[in-house]
């Protein structure tokens, strides 16, 4: 929970600037960065694991809390930023610019005018943040070796099933109650969810 929650609200940070400058500040090198956001999607989280744990072990952040948030904020990044980055298009820039008019700045304009319009879409980058997060078996596994820093699916695994023995009525009840915090979260929040992933689905 610690974890997913982390990833979850820091994705949204970085969503709601880089996306936000996306959306509305047009340079040459907007084209080349979502490109290369796009491209970082391509490839399989496998295939960049041995540099990550390179890297991360150059840091010193192996078998941290701290390090696993990293590596998961930097695999779900890239596709939330280009999410808020639809959202953030289909706001008008006439109620940006009659903000201006009326004296606020960038920053105000912002937080207080454009990102709560947008907050379903916000709501739908969370979500799937944490949904990601909760699901992730083999940052987990790969990355942390301490029993009680693990995660959900990865302590289940190495605690319950052994080489040669199965303990499936421990599996069966800690994988039903690891899926509830998931199904409460469906069941409050999936009509904004939805609304937030159709909205950015279609431009104008």
């Amino acid at each position: 929970m610690i974890v997913a929650l982390a990833v979850s609200l820091l994705c949204c940070v970085f969503a709601i600037f880089a996306g936000y400058s996306l959306a509305r500040f047009k340079t040459r090198w907007n084209a080349i960065f979502f490109a290369l956001l796009l491209v970082s999607q391509m490839f399989p989280v496998i295939s960049r694991m041995i540099s990550l744990y390179a890297i991360m072990g150059r840091l010193g952040i192996i078998n941290t809390r701290g390090g696993l948030i990293f590596a998961l904020l930097a695999t779900q990044v890239p596709f939330c930023i280009i999410l808020m980055a639809s959202f953030f298009a289909n706001v008008p820039r006439d109620i940006e610019e009659a903000a201006f008019v009326d004296g606020a700045g960038r920053w105000r304009i912002l937080f207080t005018i454009v990102t709560p319009l947008v907050k379903s879409g916000l709501l739908a980058v969370g979500i799937y943040a944490f949904l990601m997060t909760w699901d992730d078996y083999l940052h987990a596994a790969t990355l942390i070796q301490a029993d009680e820093l693990r995660t959900l699916s990865v302590g289940i695994a190495l605690r319950y099933l052994g080489e040669l023995s199965y303990d499936w009525s421990l599996v069966n009840a800690i994988s039903i109650i690891g899926t509830i915090p998931v199904i409460l979260l469906f069941f409050f929040f999936q009509k904004y969810m939805i609304k937030g992933l159709v909205a950015g689905a279609v431009k104008g």
